[in-house]
């Protein structure tokens, strides 16, 4: 089921994302992966421009989606799902529900270069990799340049 998720929630949604991002260690630049993936003061501050939503499973919540609207379009932030419950279309249930709820017509998200298994996940649901990604990144994210240059754009219209 899911359900919005709100500061309160910040414990949870640290927990789950860092869980998921062990799957970076070794496969995204080591230069770029760290331990925690994503500290909590920094998820924090990154809530109060987002909202938040998760899959609950037997009285807990085992993936999180996060997303944001800036300018013109609406972008996928903070999308994971614990380990142990990958593959059983709760990722797939939770992007459904930010295309549901978003109110652009532009969809987009970014990712690791090397997150081979994420940019297919993000296909196989109509999105694109958009060539213009290093001019998207720098218009619609803040990220240190290192990982725009080892990043992707993927992108839908919905």
């Amino acid at each position: 089921m899911i359900k919005a998720l709100s500061a309160k929630d910040a414990s949870i949604i640290y927990e789950v994302i860092n869980k998921a991002a062990h799957a970076y260690r070794g496969v995204i630049p080591e230069d770029c992966y760290h331990e925690p993936y994503m500290p909590e003061q920094e998820l924090r501050r990154e809530m109060a421009g987002m909202t938040f939503f998760g899959w609950h499973e037997g009285g807990k919540v085992i993936g999180v989606i996060g997303f944001q609207s800036v300018k013109d379009v609406t972008l996928v932030r903070h999308a994971y799902v614990l380990p142990e419950y990958q593959r059983k279309g709760i990722g797939t249930k939770l992007l459904n529900h930010v295309k549901q709820m978003t109110k652009t017509k532009r969809l987009l998200v970014g990712t690791w270069a090397d997150a081979v298994w994420a940019i297919q996940f993000y296909q196989k649901h109509g999105f694109k990799l958009m060539p213009e990604k290093d001019e998207l990144l720098k218009k619609y994210w803040n990220v240190p340049q290192r990982q725009i240059e080892a990043s992707v754009v993927l992108g839908i219209e919905i």
